[in-house]
Order: C-alpha cells, then structure tokens, then sequence
C-alpha cells in the first residue's frame, strides 16, 4: 500500500506577511510545495492531500493545485477555525474574538476523513529533502493500518535556525534504541549573538544546536485519528475561550509517547533543510532550489503536464 503525503497548508503566514504556501520560489515560479510533492511522489507515494483555507482555494488551485493534480492523486480539504468544534463550542469562541484556527492537531483531524492508509504529515513551508521522503515512505509502505509503531524524521537544531528571527520547534529526546522518549514544544528558539537560546515559561535555556528537532515530518498511520480527536477534544475543553492557544502536534505526539499510546520511530538524515518563515528567507530559498536544479536533482520543468 502507497503511503499518502498530507501537508498543513492553511496557515495564515503572519511572520511571512503573505500566504507563503504558493509563493513564486523555483526557477520557473514553482512553489516550495511543488518541489515537496515533487520528492513525495518520487519516494514510493501515491496520494497528495493539502489542507487549505477557503479564502485562499482559488489562488490555491490557479498556483499549485490544478496542475500537480495532473501528474499525482491530489485533493485538499479545509481548516476553519469552526472545522470540528460543535455549535456550543462555536459560539463561545465567537464571544472571544479569537481569529485563527487551532493549529497543527486541529489541521490533520481535518483530514481525517480523506485518508485510509498510512500517511506522513508536512508543513508547507518546509523544504526537508528527497531522501527524508525516501526514508520514511519506505518505512510507512509496511505498515498495517492498525499499527501504533509511529515516525518521525529529526534534523540537527543548528541546521533549521533562522537569521531573521526566532523559530518553533520540538525539542526531542532518543534513546539508545533510536525510538522518540521525549518531544517538548519549544515555541521560541533564536540566536542570541553566536549562541542558541530557548525562551521558555520558566526561563531561557541554552541549547547546542546537536539536539534533533521535530520539523513535523511524522509517519502516522490512520489508527492515531483517534488519539488525535481525544487530544483535540480535551484542548478545547481547557482552551475554547483562549485567544491564542494552539493545539500542537508535537506536544501530542510526545504524550502519546509517555502515556503509551504510540512508539515513535526517530530517523535522521543528511539531507539540508530550509524554509520560509520570515519575507527575508525567500531569496535562500531561492538560491537553494537554483543550486539544487542545476545540480540535477530536479529537472528544470518538475512537471510534465
């Protein structure tokens, strides 16, 4: 069975200053995702899922969507902020004034109905390279749609920084047997002159930059759906009324870990990552995907169709 890539593209790009998801990024215009479905489909998946905003799915479609569904089983689902939530809950949120969603765990559970097979979960923003794809659509391709023996792909801390200001990433722990022991939110990471610093509720910690991150690239199967929803659901429960609290993957995949729930895979790579947070990362980004088409890793039409 092919696994599915499912990628959390709805976000609202506010550190970005635009909705960086379709943003012109390769030689020819091609968006950071059309290279990330690219690797996708050239690592053994057979589906693309994106997760979108309404008020972005006719741009959506016109820069990315109509012609990657061309070469690839592609569809997208939707995030609201009202996505899952019942009308009681809505109607609490509303007397808030809250804008956004509700983050990473909300956006998957929103796909939950367009996927029947193992699946690896993206961001949109992130370039994370083909062999990553390779590793864990390899990994995915055994699995039993009841399995609870989960992945992920770590990068170094150092490598996944930005210089145009701080970044979010889960901190995680690997023990001897190279499986996931444990995964903290780290909503604040930046360079404080040549060191790394975490600023964290309890205070800044210093950090090596050697520690692996989570990017979110998991390896899940349709089984964790249902960790998912209890996750979500007592989020909400606590947090329905608070304007800016998000539910997040990493924070869930780390409970699932301690409460048993879920073994979680930790594979590493060699391959570069870049992204685009901030309006200054575009010309890196650029500049990358320049080096690596003249390097023939791609063609420099991705696409046939």
């Amino acid at each position: 069975m092919k696994p599915t890539l499912l990628v959390m593209a709805a976000g609202l790009g506010s550190r970005y200053g635009g909705v960086k998801q379709i943003d012109s990024l390769g030689v020819h215009g091609e968006t950071l995702l059309d290279y990330s479905t690219y690797d996708a489909a050239m690592s053994g998946f057979g589906k693309v899922v994106y997760i979108i905003r309404p008020d972005i799915e006719k741009d959506f479609r016109e820069r990315l969507f109509d012609r990657v569904s061309r070469n690839i089983d592609a569809e997208y689902v939707f995030q609201t902020q009202s996505s899952l939530l019942s009308a009681e809950e809505y109607a609490l949120v509303q007397g808030t004034g809250r804008t956004k969603p509700w983050g990473t765990v909300h956006a998957v559970l929103c796909a939950k109905d367009a996927i029947k097979e193992p699946f690896a979960v993206i961001n949109a923003d992130d370039y994370y390279g083909r062999g990553a794809y390779k590793v864990l659509g390899d990994y995915l391709s055994g699995l039993r749609c009841d399995s609870n023996a989960y992945a992920m792909v770590g990068y170094k801390l150092k490598n996944t920084m930005s210089l145009s200001g701080s970044v979010s990433r889960g901190v995680c722990k690997v023990n001897d047997e190279g499986f996931l022991s444990e995964i903290v939110e780290n909503t604040r990471i930046e360079y404080q002159g040549d060191r790394i610093v975490s600023h964290l509720e309890d205070g800044d910690v210093y950090l090596t930059g050697e520690e692996y991150v989570s990017m979110n690239l998991f390896g899940f199967t349709p089984l964790f759906f249902d960790y998912l929803q209890g996750y979500f659901e007592r989020f909400l429960s606590e947090n329905v009324c608070e304007l800016k609290k998000e539910c997040l993957l990493p924070s869930c995949v780390g409970e699932a870990v301690h409460t048993g729930a879920g073994s979680v895979k930790v594979f590493s790579t060699n391959e570069s990552w870049f992204g685009v947070t901030y309006k200054e990362d575009k010309a890196l980004v650029n500049q990358n995907l320049k080096d690596k088409t003249n390097a023939g890793v791609y063609p420099l039409k991705l696409w046939e169709k």
